[in-house]
């Protein structure tokens, strides 16, 4: 009896690693798909696409190198105790992206909440699809180099699409193990400042 637990165990444990494999899998292609809507390649360690001018009008190819993943490497290794200290060094890494990839992009002069000062649009400024696409880009990039033990990018999340507020868009990351969502959010500071990171419930419940 205890070798027929035993293998029942064994069998439902198989059974999970498939599952999640799947999961795996089709949150890769459905993120993949997100970067096919907005016409752009998938980042690489060696290149990202910086989207800027709002809805990625304009998309700025950027290389990268080995001395910047030295950088990312470094920035990420102050997280590996938990999930909470990882979270911080994601922020950081972002942060320092931004401020990387910003001369070449034209970048370096945006601010927080752009749109509400150039409601038409400008060259050198963010709108919130902005942010998360490249947010996105960032994190895959992060995942690539394999820096990350604690989390892996998820879906972008948007809030207000149907009532009340302003309609915003947000990069997602998920915690590992356990699920938890948490909104990666550069929007809301100029370019190169820490970006918001805040459980998915709290960020939708913001105006």
């Amino acid at each position: 009896m205890g070798l027929v637990k035993f293998l029942l165990a064994l069998l439902l444990c198989a059974l999970a690693l498939v599952c999640t494999s799947a999961e795996a899998i089709d949150l890769a292609q459905l993120i993949s798909e997100k970067f096919e809507e907005m016409s752009l390649s998938l980042p690489t360690p060696a290149h990202v696409f910086v989207c800027h001018g709002f809805g990625c009008r304009y998309r700025t190819e950027v290389g990268l190198g080995q001395r910047d993943h030295v950088q990312l490497a470094q920035i990420i290794s102050r997280g590996r105790a938990s999930p909470e200290a990882e979270r911080r060094a994601i922020v950081q890494a972002i942060a320092w992206l931004e401020r990387r990839t910003a001369p070449e992009a034209g970048t370096t002069t945006a601010i927080a909440r752009s749109n509400r000062v150039y409601p038409f649009g400008n060259v050198s400024q963010f709108d919130c699809i902005d942010t998360t696409m490249n947010t996105m880009g960032y994190v895959l990039v992060l995942e690539q180099l394999h820096l990350l033990r604690h989390h892996r990018l998820d879906l972008p999340v948007s809030r207000h699409l149907f009532y009340d507020g302003e309609p915003h868009t947000s990069a997602v990351v998920r915690e590992l193990p356990g699920g938890a969502l948490w909104a990666l959010d550069p929007w809301t500071h100029n370019n190169g400042e820490a970006p918001d990171m805040l459980p998915v419930a709290t960020w939708m419940a913001q105006k």
